[in-house]
This record gives C-alpha cells, sequence and structure tokens, in this order.
C-alpha cells in the first residue's frame, strides 16, 4: 500500500482522525494524531514535526525539532477508538537533512536488514515471538520514604481459593498447572478469544491462543512469523490489542516477567530463520535437521547471549525470571526439543521451511526492535566467523549433577550484569553502522542511571523481614 492507497482507505472507511505512532527508546509506542483532513500524499515525504526532547532517551532540549514520516505499508484501523481512526507506524527523520534519526529503533531494525542483505548471506530473516503475559483483575503499588508496596489480584489467583467471593466457585489454576484446562477453570477464554480475533481485523496472522503455566490470568497469543521489522511492528499491535481489550473487560494486562512469586513468569521465545532466494538457509543434514550455517547462527547467539540480554531482557524484573534451579531458560547451550536450553531447535515439522531455533531468553519488556536486531547481528557474527557452538546438550539441564552443570555457561544474574557485558562485547552490533556508539553508550547510562541505581536506593520489603531485628 502506497500513500495513494492510504488516502483513499480513509476516505472508503469514512475516516475522521489518523493517529502517527512511534516508539521511544525504551520500547513504549508513543503517538499524536491529526484530523484526515490533514493527511496528504506530500505527508509520506515531508512528514509532521513534533518534541523529540520529551521522549525518552532522545533528543537534547536545543535540538528537540524532529519529523515522523509515516510508513504506509502499516495502516490499519483502529479497534478501539470511538472515532474512526487510522493509525500509520511512523519512522523518526532529523528535519535538518531528512535523514533517518541513528536513535530510532524501527531504523535500527532497518539498518540491520540492509546491513544482512549486503553480506550476501540472505535477503530475509523471519521472527517468531511468543509473548506472554498476566490478565489481572486488580494492581497497585507504590514506594516513597516511608513506605514500598504492591498488591496484585485476580479472581483466577490460586491464593483466593478460600476468599469469600459470594459465592467462591472454585476452578482456581494451582501453581504451575494452568496450562492448559479446559473453562470453568481456563477463565480467560473469551477475552483471549476477543484479541485474537481483533488482532486478526487489524491484519495480525495468529496461530493460536492458550492459557499459560501460571495462575492468575497468564495467558499467550502466538502470531505467525514475519521479517523482522514488520514482525516488531506486529508485536506492539499485539501489546495494544491486549491492553485494551482487558481494559475494555476492566482488567489490566502486564507484560512484565515475573510478577508473581512462585509462579512461571513471562517469556518471550523468539524462533528464528534467515532465507535467500525463497530457501530456507537453516535446513540440512547436520545436527536436528540444521545446515553448517544454522550452526554457526546458533554459535553467534550463544557467544554474544549476555550482550544481547541487555536488550533482550531488559529491566531488573527480567533477571527475577531468569534465576538459575527453574524453569527459566538460563543455560547457554543448544539442543533439539529441549526446553531447558537457551536455544531449542523445535522438531514439530519434518520440512525444511519449518527450520529454525528458538532464543528462549527473551521477555516481553524488551523493545523488539533492538532485541530482535540484537539477535540477527549476533547470527551474522556467528556466521561470518564460523563461530563453533560446541556440542549439543541433550539431557534436563536441571537433573545435571552439580560438577556437570558448572561446566554450562549461564545468563547473566542482573540487568546490571547483562549492561556490563553490552560494553565488554558489542563491536558485532556496530558492523554496517547498524547500531551505533552513541546507541550503545545511551542505552547503557539510561538503563544504568534510571533503573538500575534507582533499584539499588531502595529498600525492599523482604529486608525487613530479613534484618528489622538484628
Amino acid at each position: 500500500m502506497g500513500p495513494k492507497e492510504v488516502i483513499e482507505l480513509c476516505k472508503a472507511e469514512e475516516v475522521e482522525v489518523v493517529d502517527l505512532r512511534f516508539i521511544d527508546f525504551p520500547g513504549l509506542w508513543q503517538h499524536f494524531s491529526i484530523p484526515v483532513s490533514k493527511l496528504e500524499e506530500s505527508t509520506f515525504e515531508e512528514g509532521l514535526g513534533f518534541d523529540g526532547s520529551s521522549i525518552r532517551g532522545w533528543q537534547v532540549i536545543n535540538e528537540s525539532d524532529m519529523l515522523v514520516k509515516p510508513d504506509p505499508e502499516t495502516a490499519f484501523i483502529d479497534p478501539f477508538a470511538d472515532y474512526k481512526t487510522l493509525v500509520l507506524i511512523c519512522n523518526i527523520c532529523d528535519p535538518l537533512d531528512g535523514g533517518d534519526f541513528t536513535r530510532d529503533p524501527r531504523n535500527i531494525g532497518k539498518k540491520a536488514i540492509s546491513y544482512m542483505s549486503s553480506t550476501g548471506i540472505a535477503d530475509a530473516a523471519y521472527f517468531g515471538p511468543e509473548a506472554e503475559f498476566f490478565i489481572f483483575d486488580d494492581i497497585r503499588f507504590d514506594q516513597n520514604a516511608n513506605q514500598g508496596y504492591y498488591f496484585i489480584d485476580s479472581k483466577e489467583g490460586v491464593w483466593n481459593s478460600g476468599r469469600d467471593e459470594g459465592p467462591n466457585l472454585g476452578y482456581k489454576p494451582r501453581y504451575k498447572e494452568g496450562y492448559f484446562p479446559v473453562p470453568p477453570t481456563d477463565s480467560m477464554q473469551d477475552i483471549r478469544s476477543e484479541m485474537m480475533l481483533l488482532m486478526i481485523k487489524a491484519g495480525l496472522e495468529v496461530e493460536a491462543q492458550h492459557h499459560e503455566v501460571a495462575t492468575g490470568g497468564q495467558g499467550e497469543i502466538n502470531l505467525r512469523f514475519a521479517p523482522l521489522v514488520k514482525c516488531a511492528d506486529d508485536l506492539l499491535k499485539y501489546k495494544y490489542i491486549v491492553k485494551n481489550t482487558a481494559r475494555k473487560h476492566n482488567k489490566t494486562v502486564t507484560f512484565m516477567p515475573k510478577p508473581i512469586l512462585g509462579d512461571n513468569g513471562s517469556g518471550m521465545h523468539t524462533h528464528m530463520s534467515l532465507w535467500k532466494e525463497n530457501k530456507p538457509l537453516f535446513a540440512g543434514d547436520g545436527y536436528a535437521g540444521l545446515s553448517e550455517l544454522a550452526m554457526h547462527a546458533i554459535g553467534g547467539i550463544l557467544k554474544h547471549a549476555s550482550a544481547i540480554l541487555a536488550f533482550t531482557n531488559p529491566t531488573t524484573n527480567s533477571y527475577k525470571r531468569l534465576v538459575p534451579g527453574f524453569e527459566a531458560p538460563v543455560n547457554l547451550a543448544y539442543s533439539s526439543r529441549n526446553r531447558s536450553a537457551a536455544v531449542r531447535i523445535p522438531m514439530y515439522s519434518p520440512s525444511p521451511k519449518a527450520k529454525r531455533f528458538e532464543f528462549r531468553c527473551p521477555d516481553p519488556s524488551c523493545n523488539p526492535y533492538l532485541g530482535f536486531s540484537a539477535m540477527l547481528m549476533a547470527i551474522l557474527d556467528g556466521i561470518q566467523n564460523k563461530i563453533d557452538p560446541g556440542d549439543p546438550l541433550d539431557k534436563n539441564i536441571y537433573d545435571l549433577p552439580p560438577e556437570e552443570l558448572a561446566e554450562v555457561p549461564t545468563t547473566p544474574g542482573t540487568l546490571e550484569e547483562a549492561l556490563n557485558s553490552l560494553a565488554d562485547d558489542h563491536g558485532f552490533l556496530l558492523k554496517g553502522s547498524v547500531f551505533t556508539e552513541d546507541v550503545i553508550e545511551t542505552w547503557i547510562n539510561y538503563k544504568m542511571e534510571r533503573e538500575v541505581k534507582e533499584m539499588a536506593l531502595r529498600p525492599h520489603p523482604y529486608e525487613f523481614y530479613l534484618y528489622y531485628d538484628i
């Protein structure tokens, strides 16, 4: 779809409002709206101005003028707006030269694909994220000088099995048993189905929806794989639709990786494959049906995993999920069918077109353009340098004896460790100017100052349990 077709779509759908959206540096969708009469074909080329200094991690105030340039191929009708609204996802540009803004995450995704094509290795990179989330009935939180707390509630939470609900009807999934009983135990079926159908109307290809492992309303809706930038666009649509559908039902959604103690967190297992001239490059006659190129790609992911996690697991809460000894994939090994390894090779289909591998560490708090780009750059580095991933670990890693487990490298234990790894290992991201030193430095400084240090300053409620009487 081009600019002319977007204008025609607005007329055909009797659109009244055009909503222009872009993503900030940490990964949250931003927007402003214009009357449909102000959308012209020239808008797509010339763009519209806004204040870049008010967007997290972007411009200083004396260089605040920026442009949004809508991408006509991203147009969709907003399913929640009271007034007929067309949404356009935008690229961010510098008004002085019209060039793409280096800190625009979507631009980084576009550059990653351009660099991949320039290497001649592949002409398409497909990503398939499985973003999990919780649907809660109530969330309250605060922290100040003399108190700090959060209160989560869900009618489905097993912690409410003894509550007087006038009446309490039971059927609350036990811890780690939410995958996947039918209703009435799965009380979220209709809400997830509504989310799924709204996604389809918005142009997303949905493969399945289901309850996830945790109690308290954990769910997942699987999208079909897509090229990197489109996949990241789709994931933002996904989050928007999930959150707003829940709100319509007086519920609230979080993509926080670990909101509940003692049950599974929310991951975003991400499937990846490279293609060239419509042929899958990961299919071969090696281990688990993989090609030598795919093995080198896995080698790149495993070698750079600690740095990648600074983008794919970018919150302090991310590392409450990535804890050794639990179900999270903290072990930097690869294996077929094995969910205890960080890299899994799915074996559902013998078709070469289905051959891919899954990186199980990421979580849905990430900025998808940055996370997918970092993964792709690690894959390309592995292929270019023929990085050997070592032998597969076809065992239940959780049952390994301590001396054997000690030989398996693990993911960083904190966001600070991941950011330090990124500081030490980011040369592979700079190739083709996909990421820049400025982007890396800004990301590390932003996360350290706004998140790592701020968390370190605050007393934790459990510290009072441990230490109040000393």
